[in-house]
């Protein structure tokens, strides 16, 4: 490993020069534009091939009123009641605000240690809307047991349950992949006169199945639907036809959009439209991407900026970079805003091959039009540095997110792992990865993917097994903690 290190002082400026001016060629035929946004350089920086952090350095992370009279008159009785009932008022507002702060964070925990404060107060009454939101909270933050515990709760408190209640702990149990769990709800809920399941119901199931790449299930699922008489609608329509897609079932795939031009209760909208350009996209299959394009402007679908986006993203992966930014100026022509999205895919595309340059004059475009960058801006800035080789940036840049409170999370906390591991900084890498688990941030398959790599190349296999220990007792965890006391002692040996 490398022993040279660099000091966080070390000032080199994220903004060193303006935007350059735009140059290039016309190469989509659609969006028709004589001179592309970005200019593609080459950049060749001598920097000594191993850089790290100092030992220990971490980058950027650095009743008030007393009566001596007993005897009160009415008045002062009426005015103290009404300050008690006016302080109470007050406690209770701001309890709920905080109640409310904690879900639109999805900080499920404080949710949960809120809402138990606010039940034990005299004043406590049981709201449908407020077991709603805290239930669709747990599903989105991956509790499926804890959505369980709060159900039950609920029903002892005299709730009546309501198909929209089940359908938000199928959903629960689909996200956490625990679909056995979620046919048995959806058995139940089949079973209650009142709770009948809906098409939204239908549909979170058919996404799960589809996400599991279960199609055997979609189809009981279609075919339950039709015994019931629900319809399919457009919603439930491009998930499965996402599903196929993803799979390289193309032939179903277009089954189903025949069957959605066909009908009049899911015609293709928008959404089916940037689904199947995301799917060919991301597969890399530019010509099909383009072929589809066409066929969807045919239907009358017209695009909004997430279908620009898409197209901006399939072409900066390919590195043709002229049809990139021909798309950015159509959508100046067209008056679409370039939004966060917009710049963070192409910061992404300089940023996969290392080209600091280009990537540094889109950051400065993105803050200079006052577009708000985002956690992924950051993830893609440190890896492109890293990947350029500019480890000192890349503490610069991580010091910035921490001045722009940009939020941690766990693709965060990864680039800055695979930045360390490209420094062959492995002492800083295991410091990153402890901070890491020590602010409870979930650690996925690139987070250990990366630093396997990295004791590999240095044939450190002691720490390769340990931290293949540390997966398999990571997912065991997990799983775990998606279960309610009861299926954890179903689980249980005998």
């Amino acid at each position: 490993m490398a022993t040279n290190s660099f000091s966080l002082s070390s000032s080199s400026s994220l903004f060193p020069s303006p935007l350059l001016p735009p140059a290039g060629g016309n190469l989509c035929r659609r969006f028709n534009c004589r001179r592309p946004v970005v200019a593609v350089t080459s950049c060749s920086v001598a920097f000594p091939k191993k850089k790290h952090w100092k030992q220990g350095e971490y980058p950027g992370f650095t009743e008030q009123n007393g009566f001596k009279n007993n005897k009160k008159t009415p008045i002062k009785n009426i005015k103290k009641k009404m300050d008690r009932k006016s302080n109470a008022k007050g406690w209770v507002n701001t309890v709920t605000e905080a109640l409310s702060d904690h879900i639109d964070k999805k900080q499920w925990l404080q949710a949960l240690q809120v809402f138990e404060m606010l039940k034990e107060q005299p004043f406590y009454q049981s709201k449908e809307s407020t077991y709603m939101k805290l239930l669709v909270l747990l599903g989105r933050c991956g509790q499926p047991g804890k959505a369980q515990q709060l159900f039950d709760t609920m029903i002892e408190e005299g709730l009546e349950p309501t198909p929209e209640f089940y359908t938000a702990l199928v959903g629960a149990y689909c996200r956490s992949n625990i679909i056995d769990k979620a046919f048995t709800i959806l058995h139940r809920m089949i079973e209650l006169p009142y709770c009948q399941p809906n098409v939204y119901t239908y549909s979170i199931l058919i996404k799960a199945c589809v996400d599991a790449s279960r199609f055997d299930l979609v189809d009981s699922l279609y075919e339950q639907m039709a015994d019931r008489s629900i319809v399919p609608n457009t919603v439930t329509q491009n998930i499965v036809l996402s599903g196929y897609g993803r799979a390289g079932k193309y032939e179903e795939m277009e089954k189903v959009l025949s069957g959605m031009l066909e009908s009049s209760n899911s015609r293709p909208d928008i959404w089916t439209m940037n689904t199947i350009l995301s799917l060919f996209g991301n597969k890399g299959e530019i010509e099909t991407m383009e072929k589809w394009y066409e066929k969807f402007s045919t239907f009358g679908i017209e695009s909004e900026t997430r279908t620009f986006n898409i197209l901006i993203s399939a072409y900066g992966k390919k590195r043709m970079y002229d049809k990139m930014s021909s798309v950015m100026q159509y959508m100046r022509k067209l008056s679409f805003p370039w939004t966060t999205s917009t710049y963070n895919n192409v910061i992404e595309a300089f940023s996969d091959v290392g080209d600091a340059n280009n990537m540094e004059y889109t950051f400065d475009q993105m803050r200079a039009e006052g577009v708000k960058a985002d956690t992924k801006t950051f993830c893609c800035l440190i890896r492109g540095y890293a990947n350029a080789g500019l480890f000192p940036k890349v503490i610069n840049t991580v010091q910035l997110a921490g001045k722009l409170e940009i939020p941690e999370n766990t693709s965060f906390f990864n680039s800055v792992i695979y930045a360390c591991a490209k420094a062959e900084d492995l002492m800083e890498m295991e410091r990153v990865f402890k901070r890491m688990k020590d602010k409870q941030f979930r650690l996925d398959d690139t987070t250990f993917s990366v630093m396997v790599e990295a004791y590999r190349k240095e044939g450190m296999t002691d720490k390769v097994y340990d931290l293949e220990q540390e997966k398999q007792l990571t997912s065991a965890s997990e799983f775990n903690d998606r279960l309610s006391d009861e299926e954890k002692l179903e689980l249980m040996p005998a």
